[in-house]
């Protein structure tokens, strides 16, 4: 499969995966390290970054 560089950076850029309950959330990495981003569903402040496959 072809990578194309857009298509990477639209579906991975600053997306991130609460590590409770998997909901996915889009935020800038700052914040996120900050603590300042929770989590819609659970209301949490722990997320990774989304697994490139």
């Amino acid at each position: 499969m072809a990578k194309i560089l857009e298509a990477q950076k639209r579906l991975f850029k600053n997306v991130f995966v609460c590590k409770s309950c998997n909901a996915k959330i889009r935020a800038d990495p700052q914040k996120i390290l900050k603590g300042k981003v929770k989590c819609r569903k659970c209301k949490r402040k722990a997320f990774r970054p989304l697994r490139k496959k």
